[in-house]
């Protein structure tokens, strides 16, 4: 899945959100450190609404058709 992101720099780093997903928000020192956090912070909040949901599980995969 790909999910739109927020990015936001400022004096003490990046803070960046996924607006789609409420409440999914991370940050980081660097760009890329916040993009490797949100990308983690996106995968918690999907296993947390599949475990409130009473689905099994979540998994990301590429299909090419």
């Amino acid at each position: 899945m790909q999910y739109h992101i927020k990015l936001i720099q400022s004096e003490e780093g990046w803070s960046v959100s996924c607006p789609a997903l409420p409440g999914c928000h991370s940050q980081g020192a660097t760009r890329e450190e916040a993009l490797e956090n949100i990308k983690i912070a996106i995968r918690e909040w999907l296993e947390v609404e599949a475990a409130e949901t009473g689905l099994k599980s979540v998994e990301e995969s590429i299909v090419t058709v």
